[in-house]
């Protein structure tokens, strides 16, 4: 239950920080309110994920996969630029994740 309170999480953020873009600087009203409720039920459902999961896995999964998100959103919906870099970057957030949780499993 732990990894779908997680997932939950990383939605909630997910919408939230979509609201922040869709709000333009809180000029619209329905937006600027789902900022708060998303972020507000983001970490409520943090908090629950974090009872069973070791919480540096549990941040660093919230983030990571909020970043690639974020990232496919901007990139897809808002237009922003996809260059190599950027999508260099992203991929060694998400290797560094995964070496995160590969660790964990070693008893590193």
């Amino acid at each position: 239950m732990a990894w779908i309170y997680l997932l939950l999480a990383i939605l909630f953020e997910v919408t939230g920080t979509t609201s922040m873009k869709l709000s333009e600087g809180f000029k619209n009203l329905g937006p600027s309110i789902a900022i708060f409720v998303c972020y507000g039920a983001s970490i409520g459902f943090l908090t629950l994920a974090v009872r069973e999961i070791e919480i540096s896995v549990a941040y660093a999964v919230w983030c990571a996969v909020g970043i690639g998100l974020i990232a496919i959103i901007g990139i897809v919906w808002f237009q922003e630029s996809a260059n190599l870099w950027k999508l260099l970057s992203l991929g060694i957030i998400v290797i560094g994740v995964i070496s995160l949780q590969l660790s964990d499993r070693a008893g590193g």
